[in-house]
């Protein structure tokens, strides 16, 4: 099965890069590019990709509006972004995430694992850049205006499942999980599955988010 693609980024120069780079996958295609986020919103109602590399700066409507609407569009619900940023600890990530983006990309990204990102996102996996996104949910955690934790939203999950959660929140792979857990890849694909489907969460990136935001992980990664 072919991914279709739209690149979203004020720089054509930029969209013409990552076109090459994905036009090197036989399993990935280019179905369209815009340069702000209206045009974003516009072109993927027409042309319904896979998966959006969505920059978060752009002129007018910006990324993050732009990943708010698509998300939240009916009509797109097989679509999933991948937020672009320069900086890993951009202001924005955090906020990117929480609108339903599932993960986020250095425009450094090296095109073995640009391509791979893609292909992650579309398969309905969260794509965790190592350590970063984590980075930017404990600073938003250690924010005065951060909101209390509400341990009572993970009350639908088996002991198992939170602790599988708590383990994504870590960074940790299903392969690792498994390992750490003893028990096999396909159980714990699984157990995360149910979680997520249980708790409402588009994929792991969100897991991560809700493991914050009740208080499972603290800060750092350390258990609650």
């Amino acid at each position: 099965m072919t991914i279709k693609v739209l690149l979203a980024d004020d720089q054509a120069l930029v969209r013409a890069g990552f076109r090459s780079l994905l036009g090197r996958a036989r399993d990935i295609e280019v179905v369209g590019e815009a340069g702000t986020g209206d045009e974003a919103v516009r072109t993927a109602r027409a042309v319904r990709p896979d998966v959006v590399l969505m920059d978060i700066r752009m002129p007018g409507t910006d990324g993050l509006t732009a990943t708010r609407t698509l998300v939240a569009d009916p009509g797109l619900t097989g679509c999933r972004v991948i937020v672009l940023t320069t900086f890993e600890t951009d202001e924005y990530v955090f906020a990117a995430l929480r609108a339903g983006a599932s993960g986020f990309l250095t425009k450094e990204t090296e095109p073995d694992d640009l391509r791979q990102a893609v292909r992650a996102v579309a398969a309905g996996d969260g794509l965790l850049s190592p350590g970063a996104t984590r980075r930017v949910i404990e600073q938003f955690a250690h924010r005065p205006a951060a909101a209390a934790p509400d341990p009572g939203r993970l009350d639908v999950l088996t002991p198992r499942e939170r602790e599988i959660t708590r383990l994504i929140a870590t960074g940790l792979s299903n392969d690792q999980i498994a390992e750490r857990l003893v028990i096999s890849p396909l159980t714990a694909k699984t157990h995360v599955t149910r979680a997520l489907a249980k708790l409402g969460a588009r994929d792991r990136a969100q897991l991560v988010i809700l493991a914050y935001e009740t208080g499972l992980v603290r800060p750092g990664g350390a258990p609650a």
